[in-house]
């Protein structure tokens, strides 16, 4: 579902609810009222354009967004539609097994899916947007001493012609970390996600996309039980787009993707994430 709306960049996590399931109706009511009376102390922010909304309300892979690009890997259940989502009927679920080429998309381990082809899930230099999603690790196993340290990439800035993202969120340990390969630069986010595991977290990225050094990273974080976003990372006056080779665009991938990792190395076999409510808004 792709839309255009004016609406203001601060807000309750209740106010943007999709339409829900009847069985999760009065958990959102209960969310509604206790967040209230912080959404009406809450400083009105400067307005945003959604300019692209991914639900999976239309119960397929796409969204309905023709253009949306879904994972390439081979196995029938490295990505899936499943019911609920985020206080709603549905999300998408991206799978990977270690070492099984049925989870081999593009040469490495991973299940996403992308907004590659749609002009409005891309980004430019001199574009301001705003990146929100859902993210749920499903009955994720956490990180106890001697295992490996390698991360697991749930949500990516990526270059376009198969270049390195300007940033991702991944787990790390038992963490998520918002880290940008390009400056070599990284940052926690969430210390702790295990009391989250199979549980919604929000995120918010908000990029000021510059070839100089004016521009910014800023990240944000909703845990259950918290009424809005928690500033948790701000990377003010950097470069942001600086691809390694000349691209005409940038754009989003969300799903699972483990780059350093296999089952020689410990890790953990399988891993499956779900994502819900991406969003994009313009905020130039």
């Amino acid at each position: 579902m792709t839309k255009l709306r004016k609406m203001s960049t601060t807000w309750c996590a209740g106010a943007l609810l999709a339409p829900v399931l009847l069985c999760h109706a009065a958990q959102a009511d209960e969310r509604t009222t206790a967040c209230a009376g912080a959404a009406a102390t809450s400083a009105a922010g400067p307005t945003a354009t959604e300019i692209l909304q991914v639900d999976y309300e239309s119960g397929t892979l796409d969204s309905g967004v023709p253009g949306l690009t879904t994972t390439h890997a081979t196995a029938p259940d490295a990505s899936a539609v499943v019911r609920p989502g985020h206080d709603s009927s549905y999300a998408v679920q991206h799978k990977v097994t270690l070492d099984d080429p049925g989870y081999v998309s593009d040469g490495a381990p991973r299940s996403e899916s992308a907004t590659d082809q749609l002009k409005n899930g891309q980004f430019n230099v001199g574009d301001v947007q705003r990146y929100e999603f859902s993210v749920l690790l499903k009955d994720w196993q956490p990180y106890t001493a001697g295992d490996s340290e390698t991360g697991d990439i749930v949500f990516q800035g990526k270059y376009g012609d198969a270049q390195p993202p300007a940033f991702y969120l991944m787990t790390k340990r038992n963490a998520i970390a918002f880290r940008s390969p390009q400056m070599d630069r990284q940052s926690t986010v969430v210390p702790d996600f295990r009391p989250y595991v199979d549980q919604w977290m929000n995120f918010r990225v908000d990029a000021d996309w510059t070839t100089d050094d004016t521009g910014y990273f800023r990240v944000s974080v909703q845990l259950p039980g918290q009424c809005d976003y928690v500033p948790e990372a701000a990377w003010e006056d950097i470069r942001t787009y600086q691809p390694a080779k000349p691209t005409d665009h940038g754009y989003l991938k969300w799903g699972l993707y483990r780059p350093s990792e296999s089952i020689a190395n410990g890790d953990v076999p399988t891993r499956i994430v779900e994502h819900d409510d991406i969003r994009v808004f313009d905020l130039s």
